[in-house]
């Protein structure tokens, strides 16, 4: 190993082929968005996904990182590169360090400009906050809930937004994009570490938020800034085409309707999602961090 790191990783190994069963595994999570419920791991692709972990105590599990980075770009000392130099040092934060041939990235990388860096680590661990709370749905905290969002982009985008605005719990209903889907990550740029994040919901888990539920109407007279929402509340966004589900509706006591005075039927439901939430943040639905 070249270069200088504040820590050292327990184990490094190196991997040179294609059909390795680890090379495999990221492959699977990088192009199936639901496969980690089932292999129970996360593909957290690019320093900023393994920083934002980091700095929320999460764990990074195994590193994976370019052969390029790692001896150093062209055989050149690490000292000449210092963004080789902060991969390196975060790769050796993990509990072991994997190396790959820059070529094998392009094989199971989700980017067409692969980021050289990587963390594979256990679902349960990159959920966990340490908090020793249920991972059920928790009551009485502030809580976006997804209903048949299904682009990814989209998803990850609100789960930012969320994050930002003081939101604490994300809850999505069956039919969601995956939470822990590479796209959903990538959109979310790290916020799913800020969050408490249920999956799979059923309308009826709504009860269990213990809080007033406030819905996106087209069909209600009452606008977003008329109204005093309730502190704190539930935001419900729904499907891009669809809204929000009738049955889902009818178990929101609010809904409310964005201005636009522009004319146009409707926005987008990331957008929307990022009008309510400020309103809701400024009218001190959130509290203080």
């Amino acid at each position: 190993m070249t270069g200088q790191t504040s820590s050292a990783p327990r184990r490094v190994l190196s991997i040179s082929s294609r059909d390795n069963a680890l090379i495999q595994l990221i492959r699977k999570l990088s192009q199936d968005a639901t496969a980690y419920r089932k292999l129970g791991q996360v593909w957290l692709e690019g320093d900023h996904l393994g920083l934002a972990a980091r700095e929320r105590g999460r764990c990074l599990g195994r590193a994976v990182i370019a052969e390029s980075v790692w001896l150093g770009e062209h055989g050149r000392a690490q000292t000449a590169d210092p963004h080789a130099i902060h991969l390196t040092q975060l790769a050796c934060r993990a509990d072991e360090v994997v190396v790959v041939p820059d070529a094998l990235w392009r094989h199971f990388s989700g980017l067409d400009t692969p980021a050289r860096i990587g963390f594979l680590t256990s679902l349960v661990s990159i959920h966990s906050d340490h908090s020793g709370a249920s991972s059920g749905v928790r009551p009485g905290v502030p809580t976006v809930v997804l209903d048949r969002v299904q682009d990814a982009g989209n998803v990850g985008s609100i789960l930012r937004t969320a994050a930002a605005m003081g939101v604490r719990q994300v809850l999505a209903l069956k039919g969601t994009a995956a939470l822990w889907s590479a796209k959903v990550l990538r959109a979310g740029m790290g916020a799913h570490f800020g969050l408490h994040l249920v999956e799979q919901a059923l309308p009826d888990d709504l009860v269990a938020l213990q809080l007033a539920c406030v819905a996106t109407s087209l069909q209600t007279p009452h606008t977003l800034t008329s109204l005093t929402l309730p502190t704190p509340c539930a935001w419900v966004f729904g499907h891009e085409g669809q809204g929000v589900a009738p049955e889902v509706l009818a178990r929101c006591e609010w809904q409310v309707r964005i201005p636009q005075p522009g004319g146009e039927e409707s926005l987008n439901v990331a957008a929307a999602a990022a009008i309510c939430l400020y309103e809701s943040m400024r009218q001190g639905a959130h509290g203080r961090p």
